[in-house]
């Protein structure tokens, strides 16, 4: 059983740690920290941190280091959350001011966050199945190609090149743009792909000229829309593993492998438990199922107006947690209440 004193001297254990890099001993804690007892009391201390899991010593060092357990019972207990300052507030409103849309907004999320964080930073799309599609637009482009373009009450927009007969007039075009808005437009993404599919399947195999180009520009709407409905990741700041090298066990190459598939850290930041402030982290070993036991994941929700998602930092175990999670929850805020005020002004 841990106390009160033992909780401390390890809070001050991982304070130190993370901004040292080398083991903490007991006499640097007495001189670092007012906690009023002796060396050889912070010592018994240690011992108990150190018969419950939560430190422990590296090589023949006579310092102590944080455990994964350890690092946990901090985040869970011990860490006060650090807010931004307000220089930080100014750069994030400012990094975030004016997107164009929202892949710009949430390019421009990662790149604040990487720069307020220094680890590598990411942010999930929300998942596009309940937007409703609200236009579709046809442009020939001359010749055996045209531009479809599908736009959704969240703002999404997508464009995508579409096999066409070369000889199309406008009215070919006006009455190809009218057969596909009226299958898809007003309803949702999910909807859409399901009508989007029956209509093509019902097409005959060897139609009117007409048919065939609608049978190609469906082809292109039903890529589209599953798209649309794919979990997606925007990172930011991979780099900063790489000058962070030292603070890993083993390899990096791994977490560079998760990073480039994606997969692997979406279904992570998809199952981790927030907290009541929307606030979840994954640390160390708890990341092994993953292949990132390597790795500390912090994220924070976000809302955007067709659902939840996240926005988080992935970096060495040895990190500075109050002040990442500040940051990720700062940022996932200014998030919410950008698409909120987007929402509002349509």
């Amino acid at each position: 059983m841990v106390t009160e004193r033992g909780l401390e001297v390890l809070r001050a254990i991982v304070q130190d740690y993370v901004a040292t890099r080398e083991p903490v001993g007991s006499k640097s804690i007495v001189d670092r920290h007012q906690f009023g007892v002796s060396a050889a009391t912070i010592r018994n201390d240690m011992a108990m941190l150190e018969d419950e899991e939560l430190i422990a010593a590296p090589h023949t060092s006579s310092g102590r280091i944080p455990t994964d357990k350890g690092y946990r019972v901090f985040v869970n207990h011990l860490a006060e959350i650090r807010p931004l300052t307000p220089a930080q507030r100014n750069a994030i409103s400012a990094f975030l001011s004016e997107p164009t849309d929202l892949d710009d907004l949430l390019a421009r999320t990662v790149r604040a966050l990487t720069q307020l964080t220094g680890q590598v930073a990411l942010v999930q799309y929300p998942s596009f199945e309940r937007a409703n599609i609200t236009h579709v637009e046809l442009v020939h482009l001359g010749g055996p190609r045209a531009v479809v373009i599908l736009v959704t009450d969240t703002g999404r927009v997508s464009q995508r090149i579409a096999a066409v007969p070369a000889d199309m007039d406008e009215g070919d075009v006006a009455t190809l743009r009218a057969r596909v808005s009226v299958l898809v437009t007003g309803r949702s993404v999910r909807e859409g792909t399901a009508v989007v599919a029956a209509a093509a399947e019902a097409l005959p195999a060897e139609g009117p000229r007409g048919d065939e180009a609608l049978r190609s520009v469906l082809r292109v709407v039903a890529e589209e829309l599953e798209e649309f409905r794919q979990d997606r990741l925007v990172m930011a700041g991979t780099a900063n593993l790489a000058r962070s090298e030292a603070d890993f066990r083993g390899s990096i190459s791994p977490l560079l492998d998760a990073l480039e598939e994606q997969v692997t850290v979406l279904r992570l930041v998809s199952e981790m438990v927030a907290d009541e402030q929307g606030l979840a982290a994954s640390i160390g070993r708890e990341n092994q199922p993953f292949g990132l036991e390597e790795a500390s994941v912090l994220a924070s929700d976000y809302d955007a107006s067709i659902g939840r998602a996240r926005v988080g930092v992935l970096g060495p175990v040895r990190m500075d947690y109050p002040s990442n999670l500040g940051a990720v929850r700062a940022v996932a805020r200014y998030l919410s209440r950008m698409l909120d005020e987007d929402e509002r002004a349509r």
